[in-house]
């Protein structure tokens, strides 16, 4: 599905659909966001599922985080068509 990522706010993008409490944490059935692959896997590469259900629950938390901050800075230059690779921070690893 083509449309606006609801994180970094590129238009024009692939969305997938981000469950912002981790499924395996209860959230099956909570609030979801339409994001971009590239802001949906660095969610992921960052911080564990427990680590988003405790403090990266919402859209305005993950974009006060300063690690997504900067990677929302950096994509938003990017154009739609870009796929990036996302590497696992050292603590994930």
């Amino acid at each position: 599905m083509v449309a606006i990522c609801e994180l970094c706010g590129r238009d024009g993008v692939e969305v997938t659909i981000h469950h912002l409490l981790p499924k395996e944490m209860g959230g099956t059935f909570g609030d979801t966001a339409k994001l971009c692959i590239p802001c949906h896997k660095q969610i992921h590469a960052l911080y564990t599922n427990s680590e988003i259900a405790a403090r990266l629950s919402t859209l305005p938390e993950l974009r006060a985080d300063p690690a997504i901050r900067r990677f929302i800075k950096w994509i938003r230059k990017q154009p739609s068509s870009k796929m990036v690779r996302n590497k696992k921070v050292n603590r994930r690893k």
